[in-house]
C-alpha cells in the first residue's frame, strides 16, 4: 500500500516554487559530494538534512577550548550517559563533542539484534566527526565476491572507479605515501605524517622478518602541505592538534561544512533546507519515474513536497535504507524500485572488536612533536590471490606507539606532588593494533521498518537484524594471532590480546541494503549506482555496497557520489532521465 500521509497536511508552496533540477537526501561526505559536482555542472540543486544548520568554524563552540574550560574537564556526566547508553558508546562522543551527536530517546528504533546505531542530525552530517581514513580499495575487493561465492559479483572494477578516485582526493586533500602495493592501490596524495620512532622501529622488524606484510604511511583526509585547490576552499594546513572531532577551524582536515558545501554554495545553483526529515520518494506511475521528496518539517511537523528530475539519496546507510523502504506506491507496495524483495537486506558492517597492545623497551630519551592525528597501517595480507585462511573476507590492520604519561602505569594518585611529578615525564612506550575486518553480507541480516512504532514525526521506525557469525569470530581470532606474533617479533612485550564483542553498528561503517549489481533480480542498483527500476534515482551512500572490503569506505562514497553525479549531469543534457 502507498505510505499513508493523512496526519500531516500538504504545504507543497506551489509545484514551481518547490522544483529544482536535483534533489539530495542529506549533507554529509556523500551528499556534499553529490551536491558540489551537481552544482559544478550548472543544476540548480536542493539538499535535504533533517537537522539544523551549521557553518564551518561559526559553529564549532568547543574547537579551541581547553580541558579547564569545560565543566566536568571533559567527563561527561553520570546522568548524561545513561540517558544516551547507545551514542555515548562512540569514539568521538564526549563533553567536547556531544552536540554534534543525536540524543538516544529522540530517536527511538527497535534492535532486534544488538546494534549500536550511530547518528549526527546536522548540516555536514557525521562528516565533521569521522575517522578520516581514505585507502583506495584494490580490485581484490571488487572481484572477491565473485572469487569467492558470496554476496554478487559488483558491476564495476577498481579501472572504474580510480579516475573518480583521484578526483575525489585532489580537491579533499589525503595525505599518504605511494608504496607500490597492489593489495592498496596508490593515490594522488599530500605528504604523510612521519611515523615516530618506535613505529619506524616496528616497521623495519615487520620488513624484515614478513616478507609479504607491509606496514606504511595511512592515507588520510589532511592537509599536511596544502595544493592552491585547498586554499582556494579557504582551508589551511593540518596543526597536528588531533581535536578533529570537535570541527576544525583551520580546515585542516576534509568535512562537507570546511570544503564541499560551501564550494557549491559559490556557485549560487545550492539551496540547503535543514530541519527537513525525508518522509518518502515520490513515485509517478505515468511517467514512470520519481517526480520529487515528501519531508516533514522537524520542528512543525508539517509536510511539504520537493520536487526535480533526479533524486540523489545520500542519507547514511541506514536511514537511506528507511527512505526507500518507506516510498511505496502501487507500483511498488514495498519500497521502491524493490521488485526483488532485496531492500533491506545483506546488511554488513566493518569488524572492529580485535585490538593488541604492549609495552617497548627502548627510546626512552625519544618522544614526538605535536599530536598526530593518523596512524600507520599494514596493507591486507589474508585471502588475496587465494583463500589461505579458514574464514572468508580480509582485515587491515592499524598500528600505533606512544608514550602516554607516567602517572597512567605508575599507580599515582590523582592529586599530590608525586602526581605532579610523575606527569611531568612521559612513561615507557607502548605500541599495538587493532583492526577493520571485513563482513560477509548475508540475507539474514536485514533492516525492515516497525508496523506498530514511528517516530516523532509519523515515520515508522527502523528495525534492525543484523548480527555476528562464525566467520566474523574466526577473522578476529586470525587478527589477534597474527597480530600479536608481528609485534612480538617487532620487540614488542607483555602482549594483550583483547575481543571487545562490541555489537554491530559502533563501527559506523554500515553499508548494503540497497546494493549494486548487474542483474534487478538479484540487486536494486545499477553499475551508475541508479535503481534498476527508478533509473533517476541514484543511492550513492553506504547503502550501494556490494561487500564490504577491508579498507575505509568513505572516500569511496565520495568517489561514487562524484562519478554518478556527472553521470547524472550527462544524462540530464540528452534528455534521458
Amino acid at each position: 500500500m502507498p505510505a499513508d500521509t493523512s496526519h500531516v497536511n500538504i504545504n507543497s508552496g506551489g509545484v514551481a516554487k518547490n522544483t529544482f533540477d536535483a534533489i539530495v537526501i542529506g549533507s554529509g561526505i556523500s551528499g556534499g559530494w553529490a551536491a558540489k559536482e551537481l552544482c559544478d555542472r550548472g543544476l540548480k540543486t536542493l539538499i535535504l538534512e533533517r537537522g539544523r544548520n551549521i557553518e564551518h568554524i561559526k559553529d564549532y563552540p568547543t574547537a579551541t577550548k581547553n580541558p579547564w574550560d569545560f565543566q566536568h574537564r571533559m567527563r561527561t556526566p553520570e546522568a548524561e550517559l545513561k540517558e544516551n547508553p547507545i551514542i555515548s558508546k562512540c569514539y568521538a562522543y564526549g563533553e567536547d563533542t556531544q552536540h554534534f551527536f543525536v540524543k538516544d530517546k529522540e530517536h527511538p528504533y527497535i534492535q532486534e539484534k544488538p546494534f549500536d546505531w550511530i547518528r549526527g542530525y546536522q548540516v555536514g552530517g557525521k562528516s565533521i566527526m569521522w575517522g578520516r581514513a581514505c585507502q583506495r580499495w584494490s580490485n581484490f575487493e571488487f572481484t572477491a565476491p565473485q572469487r569467492y561465492g558470496y554476496a554478487v559479483d559488483w558491476p564495476i572494477r577498481y579501472d572504474d572507479i580510480a579516475p573518480w578516485y583521484s578526483h575525489v582526493e585532489q580537491f579533499a586533500g589525503i595525505c599518504g605515501s605511494k608504496d607500490g602495493l597492489e593489495a592498496m592501490p596508490d593515490g594522488d596524495y599530500l605528504p604523510p605524517f612521519d611515523m615516530n620512532c618506535v613505529e619506524q622501529e616496528i616497521q623495519r622488524k615487520i620488513s624484515e622478518r614478513y616478507k609479504d606484510r607491509f606496514m606504511v604511511h595511512t592515507r588520510w583526509a589532511h592537509l599536511t602541505k596544502p595544493n592552491e585547490i585547498h586554499l582556494k576552499q579557504g582551508r589551511g594546513q593540518c596543526q597536528a592538534r588531533d581535536l578533529c572531532t570537535r570541527g576544525c577551524p583551520f580546515g585542516g582536515y576534509f568535512s562537507s561544512v570546511s570544503s564541499t558545501l560551501p564550494w557549491a554554495l559559490k556557485t549560487g545553483n545550492l539551496t540547503i533546507r535543514p530541519f527537513s526529515v525525508v518522509h518518502s520518494i515520490i513515485y509517478d506511475e505515468q511517467k514512470g519515474k520519481a517526480t520529487g521528496i515528501r519531508i516533514i518539517d522537524t520542528n512543525t511537523k508539517q509536510a511539504t513536497e520537493y520536487f526535480a528530475k533526479v533524486i540523489f539519496v545520500n542519507a547514511a546507510c541506514l536511514n537511506s535504507n528507511l527512505i526507500l523502504l518507506n516510498s511505496t506506491s502501487n507500483r511498488f507496495p514495498n519500497g521502491i524500485g524493490n521488485d526483488s524483495g532485496l531492500l533491506g537486506k545483506y546488511m554488513a558492517f566493518h569488524n572492529y572488536r580485535g585490538s593488541v597492545h604492549g609495552t617497548f623497551n627502548g627510546y626512552e630519551d625519544k618522544y614526538y612533536y605535536g599530536r598526530n592525528p593518523t596512524n600507520p597501517i599494514i596493507a591486507n595480507y589474508r585471502n588475496l590471490h587465494k583463500q589461505d585462511a579458514d574464514f572468508l573476507g580480509t582485515y587491515l590492520t592499524f598500528v600505533w606507539a606512544a608514550r602516554p604519561a607516567a602517572f597512567n602505569e605508575g599507580g599515582h594518585e590523582g592529586i599530590g606532588a608525586d602526581y605532579k611529578d610523575a606527569i611531568t615525564e612521559p612513561g615507557t612506550w607502548r605500541a599495538g593494533m587493532y583492526m577493520q575486518g571485513e563482513k560477509i553480507p548475508r540475507e539474514e541480516n536485514h533492516l525492515r521498518l516497525s508496523k506498530d512504532e514511528t517516530d516523532a514525526w509519523g515515520i515508522p521506525q527502523l528495525i534492525t537484524s543484523i548480527g555476528y557469525e562464525e566467520n566474523d569470530d574466526k577473522l578476529v581470532n586470525d587478527f589477534l594471532t597474527q597480530s600479536s606474533e608481528m609485534l612480538s617479533a617487532a620487540g614488542v612485550e607483555n602482549i594483550v590480546k583483547h575481543d571487545s564483542k562490541q555489537a554491530p553498528g559502533l563501527d559506523i561503517h554500515e553499508m548494503g541494503g540497497c546494493r549494486m549489481g548487474t542483474d534487478p533480480k538479484t540487486s536494486l542498483l545499477n553499475k551508475n549506482n541508479q535503481l534498476h527500476l527508478c533509473n533517476n534515482v541514484y543511492v550513492t551512500d553506504g547503502a550501494c555496497m556490494t561487500s564490504t572490503g577491508n579498507q575505509s569506505p568513505s572516500v569511496l562514497y565520495m568517489a561514487f557520489a562524484a562519478r554518478a553525479a556527472n553521470h547524472a549531469a550527462d544524462e540530464l543534457k540528452k534528455g534521458s532521465l
